[in-house]
């Protein structure tokens, strides 16, 4: 695991965490962990890893060499699907899902048609990433193209690799919040110019789900998606029933929720899929043979009350899904991936399945990565990735410190994490090698 050295400018030093493999075939031999490790950077990439005793050595004065004794360096988390407009309708009382849309959601994102509001909430929201080790992230607008500008502009100036684009609705929204098929078309494909590649943003053909647009715009959408193929495509699917019944009202020549995607082009290996709890066979067949993402939402699933999504179903060998983890606030409950994992623990158990805490941590780091194809740019702690970088503390309250003490193996702690920790175990975090959020 080494490389060129090429003037590191800063080092950090602790317990080293990273995964090279999926836990769920490769076992213990899925991750690289080194005791007393070192991860040197320069020019915002990691530049090499090892144990601190055999790199310190080669280091000249002008590095600076930052300890975290005890705690966990891990790469930066990867959240795979979340609204930047929702975050004061977070913890909003008593709906599920389309009552949520039209009481809360709906009535908050009609505020983006101000730039100003949109350029502060997405400063807001990148922040309480940040605090929360969450480097990297999916991301919804809304339908002004005014707000999408204003978050690429925010994440630019941050220089946070972020995917994010202008949501399409041209129907079953207030008439604040509705495009046409062509002008979401023209919004879209300017956005793409203007951001996609550019610096470390990436763009995401955004439709929010097939109720509120047309055959029109889904055609549009995935004519974007073919003269744009390195896009992202992010919208959701078979959340909720009374959602899937409403798309059967509106396609009636569809068989099933997925089909309608599969008809306009929106299935793909870069198609990001949120929720996906209520699927038939079929539509896990139409995913798993297009390589399509599966995206988990637990804390949103239970805050809705939407339902269990069934890992073990996704882990079908016959239609095997690829699967990303979210925390899609503000449906979700929490930025913090953290917590997310542990509801996510919880939602297998009532349905008789686990979540060891190997699997948990690479989901949220390099499991995350390959599924938004960005494994060889982030969520690993290799020479040559960008180095986004969490250090997390197993002991960052009085009731994790009194657990720990008990605590025997790094899996233990990975769980201890998991179960018991949120924003207050994120020591630090670092975007493309500079310490943006630090606690303690």
């Amino acid at each position: 695991m080494t490389a060129p050295m090429t003037a590191p400018t800063r080092a950090l030093r602790g317990r080293v965490l990273t995964f090279i493999g999926d836990p769920a075939t490769e076992g213990d031999k899925a991750c690289r962990y080194l005791e007393d490790g070192l991860v040197l950077i320069g020019g915002g990439k990691i530049l090499d890893v090892g144990d601190a005793r055999d790199l310190l050595p080669r280091l000249t004065s002008q590095v600076l060499v930052e300890g975290y004794p005890g705690d966990l360096i891990l790469p930066g988390f990867i959240d795979a699907h979340i609204h930047f407009p929702q975050t004061q309708v977070i913890a909003s009382y008593g709906a599920q899902l389309m009552d949520w849309l039209e009481r809360y959601a709906l009535v908050e994102e009609q505020r983006f048609a101000d730039p100003e509001h949109a350029a502060e909430v997405a400063a807001f929201f990148l922040d309480e990433l940040a605090r929360n080790g969450t480097t990297t992230a999916a991301v919804y607008g809304t339908v002004h193209a005014q707000a999408a500008e204003a978050f690429f502009q925010e994440s630019q100036r941050r220089n946070t690799r972020m995917i994010a684009g202008k949501v399409l609705m041209d129907r079953n929204a207030p008439d604040a919040l509705t495009d046409t098929a062509q002008s979401g078309y023209d919004d879209s494909k300017a956005l793409i110019a203007k951001w996609h590649g550019t610096g470390r943003q990436l763009y995401a053909v955004t439709p929010r789900f097939a109720i509120t647009s047309t055959e029109a715009q889904l055609e549009a959408a995935g004519a974007l998606l073919k003269e744009h193929p390195d896009c992202y495509l992010q919208t959701h699917l078979s959340e909720n029933r009374r959602e899937i019944e409403t798309v059967h009202e509106l396609f009636p020549w569809a068989e099933s929720y997925t089909q309608v995607y599969e008809r306009f082009g929106l299935l793909g290996p870069r198609s990001l899929f949120g929720h996906c709890i209520h699927l038939s066979s079929g539509e896990r067949r139409l995913l798993s043979d297009s390589g399509s993402v599966a995206v988990f939402c637990p804390t949103s699933n239970l805050f809705i009350g939407s339902g269990l999504f069934d890992l073990a179903e996704a882990h079908d060998p016959a239609h095997p899904l690829r699967a990303a983890i979210a925390t899609d606030v503000g449906g979700g409950t929490s930025y913090s991936m953290l917590r997310t994992l542990g509801e996510g623990y919880k939602v297998l158990q009532l349905q008789d399945q686990n979540l060891p805490a190997l699997m948990g941590f690479y989901w949220l780091t390099l499991g995350n990565a390959r599924a938004l194809g960005l494994d060889d740019r982030i969520g690993s702690l290799e020479p040559g990735r960008e180095a986004d970088i969490v250090v997390l503390d197993a002991r960052a309250t009085p009731a994790m410190a009194h657990r720990a003490a008990r605590i025997e193996t790094l899996a233990e702690e990975l769980f201890l994490l998991m179960t018991l920790g949120d924003d207050r175990a994120v020591r630090a975090t670092y975007i493309a090698g500079e310490k943006v959020a630090a606690h303690g």
